[in-house]
Parts: structure tokens; sequence; C-alpha cells
């Protein structure tokens, strides 16, 4: 059968088909080994512009790959194109299994561009203290997919980058100097001027509270006592206390407990809420 089917072929034909397809694989091997080269050294300077940038190394992994894989495919199609095989077919149908993958995938697509845009921007690292999503915690590990936090009660969380990329995020690690914020209320008819110079004395008296502002900060102001409000049951006295971020929670702790005590001590009233109730008989 394919004796026969030679046979029926000019000798003339069958000779120029040989050179033909000889020229085609020795120039595609040829373009190969040059689009080889090429394709490592295009990936060496790839590799010294992610150093020189300071892209993170999670990234620069899955950059390197893509960069290598879209490359490498490039040079199949322009080598199966050399061989004069049909590369059309061979696009649609890379084209369609990739619009196929990208469908089945959207969610983890969204959560691998949300962890490429946290690693190029860098709104967090690894070690600040974030709030996003309903938790607050330390960022542990920034991965491509997931950034993993540890809450202060040593609780693992795993946040998909998608909607961390997306939504809205505190980040609490970021300013030197935080401002703490507490409230008391006191019993109506207490004096004002002796509660205020009550709390000063315990604002002065605790190491961690910056008592003036400070040269390296616009918005460090001294500590603040004001009635904010007149409550229900009390009046209501604001307390504004600036510190190291890392002395937070040591002052605000320190705020309400000696807060507590001294005024406690000094004979003023913490009022709560009450109901009356009158019971008339007929």
């Amino acid at each position: 059968m394919t004796e026969k089917l030679f046979s029926s072929i000019p000798y003339d034909q069958l000779m120029s088909w040989a050179l033909t397809f000889c020229k085609n694989a020795v120039l595609a091997l040829v373009v190969y080994l040059i689009g080889r080269w090429l394709i490592k050294w295009t990936l060496r300077i790839v590799k010294k512009m992610l150093q020189r940038s300071k892209v993170d190394p999670t990234l620069y992994s899955f950059l390197d790959s893509i960069v290598g894989v879209v490359l490498w495919f490039s040079l199949a199609i322009v080598i199966i194109s050399i061989l004069g095989i049909e590369t059309s077919s061979f696009i649609a149908l890379f084209a369609s299994a990739g619009v196929a993958i990208g469908m089945a995938l959207s969610g983890t697509l969204q959560n691998f561009a949300g962890g490429v845009m946290i690693l190029l921007f860098k709104p967090f690292k690894v070690g600040d203290f974030i709030e996003a999503q309903g938790y607050a915690g330390t960022v542990k590990e920034i991965q491509i997919f997931n950034t993993i936090l540890r809450t202060t009660d040593a609780q693992t969380v795993i946040l998909p980058n998608g909607g961390l990329s997306t939504g809205t995020m505190k980040n609490y690690t970021t300013e030197k100097y935080r401002r703490v914020d507490v409230a008391f209320n006191v019993a109506y008819g207490s004096d004002l001027d002796e509660v205020k110079r009550a709390i000063s004395e315990i604002q002065a008296q605790c190491p961690q509270i910056l008592q003036a502002p400070v040269a390296d900060s616009t918005v460090v102001a001294a500590p603040w006592i004001g009635l904010s409000q007149l409550g229900d049951s009390g009046l209501v006295v604001n307390t504004r206390s600036w510190c190291l971020g890392t002395d937070y929670w040591t002052v605000y702790f320190y705020m309400n407990e000696t807060v507590y005590q001294q005024l406690r001590s000094r004979g003023f009233m913490f009022p709560f809420n009450r109901m009356d109730v009158a019971i008339v008989k007929d």
C-alpha cells in the first residue's frame, strides 16, 4: 500500500519534498538553538531587573516561571510553523483551553492577581499587625494566593488575597505613633476640674505616654482631657494619649485600671444604668 502510494508520486516531487523538509528541519534546529539561548538570556535579564526592584522572592519565582512558559510556548509555535504544520489550530486549542481554565478557576485567579498586587505594592509586610475582613493579627506569611495571620490569641487565620487586595484593611504598624482614646463615665455632680486634674496626673505618671509633640511627627500632641457628652446616667470624659505603636495596649490597660482605682479612691462615683419601677396599687 505504501509502495503504491510513493510509486504514484513523481521522483522529482518526492526529492523536492524531502529537500524542503530537511531544510525546514535544519532551520527549525537552528531556530531552536538560537531561541533557547535568547530565552536563557532574557530570563537572566528579567532576574536582574526583579532583583534590582527588590521584588518579593515569592512573586519573583512566579514571574520567572510565567515569562519562561510564555517564551518557550512562543518558540514552539515558531518551530511548528517552520516545519510546515498549521499553527492556527494549536493556537485556537490553547486559547479555548485557557478560557475554560480561567472560568473554572476565576476565584483562584482573582486571589492570584490579588497576591501579585500585594507583593508589588506592599500595603503590608510580614510582621505587620493588620485588621481586615473581620480579623486582626500579625502577618506571618504572604503567599501568592493567601495571606496568613496569627491573632493575639494564637489562632491562625488564612485570608484570600483577592478580597484582601480590594477590601478595606487597617495597618497598625505603618505609623510609628498611635493615639489611645479612652472614655470614662463619672456621676453627675462630680467636680469636673478635679476629675480632669486626677486623670492628668495619671497620664503624667505613665512613662509610655508622650507628654509633648515630637520632632519626627506632625500628629503627636500632648495628652488631652475633655467632656465629650452629657450621658444618660453621667458625664462622659474622653482622654487622648499618644504613645509608640508598640506601647498601645500597655497604655490602654494602664489608663483603664489606674483611672478606675484613683478616681474611686478619691470618692468619685462611676454611674451605671438602672431602671426604677413603681408599683401602683388600685
